[in-house]
């Protein structure tokens, strides 16, 4: 991280803050208003949303992340990477465990895109190329359906659609316990832990995070619940629920019980992206993916509904 400190110009002032420190700065609007609501902007020594007004004189402080270094994307077959859907503007998949989306820094193993690449899959969209297509994503420990775009008019579709929530994503997942009410919504803000900078935590002033959820089936020491994402962040069904106190089983980062996970030989956590719904970027008809669960949690559901 790196931090500057700029003076606001006479012919900033009155400006909105995105659209004054985009010109100081060189960046794009929407990377200033990311910057800004992450607290990483100050005016005058107090946090500023994107759209306050600068004061000529004013003092605007500015912590920038690190640069990030190029990542290269290496074409590798990814095992059980399974192609539900191709066209000329899309590409459905069947995300295993252990794959992450797209490469990133720290990460090592196999990767969606990679996969994609290796199957001669031709991903044309704008940005870097390590996340090119890349419209949403799941955790490298959670398995299911996700949609990458291919075409430059299927990215800019999708990724308004994911903003404006207009993709049904429904998951399933074992939670400990039984969640009372047995249907609900959580509206919880979601932002990082402030002690454990790897996890993520509901936090007063984090970004606003809804989680709809259904039981759909009890057992002694666990719950199978559906669950629709109304928003998409980082870790948002493993967070909301641990702060329930119901975690993902298998969820040791979340504080799920060991024991239980290693009863079920779970090796990580029981969540899995089922379906996913949305308007094709082509003609706009709705379209509908749906994922089996993998071996490991249909294994799991198994010993559980043999106890009950």
């Amino acid at each position: 991280m790196s931090s500057r400190m700029l003076p606001v110009p006479d012919g900033l002032d009155g400006m909105r803050v995105d659209a004054g420190l985009a010109k100081l700065l060189g960046l794009s609007r929407t990377a200033v208003a990311d910057l800004a609501e992450s607290g990483a902007v100050l005016l005058d020594g107090q946090a500023a949303g994107k759209s306050d007004r600068l004061s000529a004189g004013g003092l605007l402080e500015v912590t920038l992340p690190e640069p990030q270094r190029e990542i290269e994307v290496v074409a590798e077959p990814v095992d059980g990477l399974r192609i539900l859907h191709t066209d000329d503007d899309i590409v459905v998949v069947d995300k295993p465990v252990g794959v992450a989306v797209h490469p990133s820094p720290g990460w090592t193993g196999p990767t969606v895109i990679g996969g994609l690449a290796a199957s001669g899959l031709r991903i044309s969209t704008s940005g870097a190329a390590e996340r090119q297509g890349v419209v949403h994503r799941l955790d490298a420990g959670t398995t299911g359906v996700m949609v990458v775009a291919k075409s430059e008019h299927a990215y800019t579709v999708l990724k308004r659609a994911f903003k404006e929530r207009t993709v049904d994503k429904g998951y399933h997942a074992l939670v400990q316990g039984h969640p009372d009410p047995t249907r609900g919504t959580i509206d919880a803000p979601i932002d990082r832990h402030p002690r454990h900078d790897y996890k993520f935590a509901v936090v007063a002033g984090g970004r606003a995070s809804i989680t709809h959820y259904e039981v759909m089936e009890a057992f002694r020491a666990a719950s199978l619940v559906q669950v629709k994402l109304e928003t998409g962040r980082t870790h948002q069904i493993r967070v909301h629920f641990s702060a329930l106190r119901h975690p993902c089983v298998g969820d040791l980062t979340y504080g799920a019980d060991p024991a239980l996970a290693s009863k079920l030989r779970l090796a990580r956590q029981w969540l899995h992206a089922r379906s996913l719904a949305f308007a094709h970027p082509a003609d706009g008809r709705r379209v509908e993916f749906t994922s089996e669960y993998p071996a490991d949690l249909a294994e799991a559901l198994e010993t559980l509904r043999s106890e009950n």
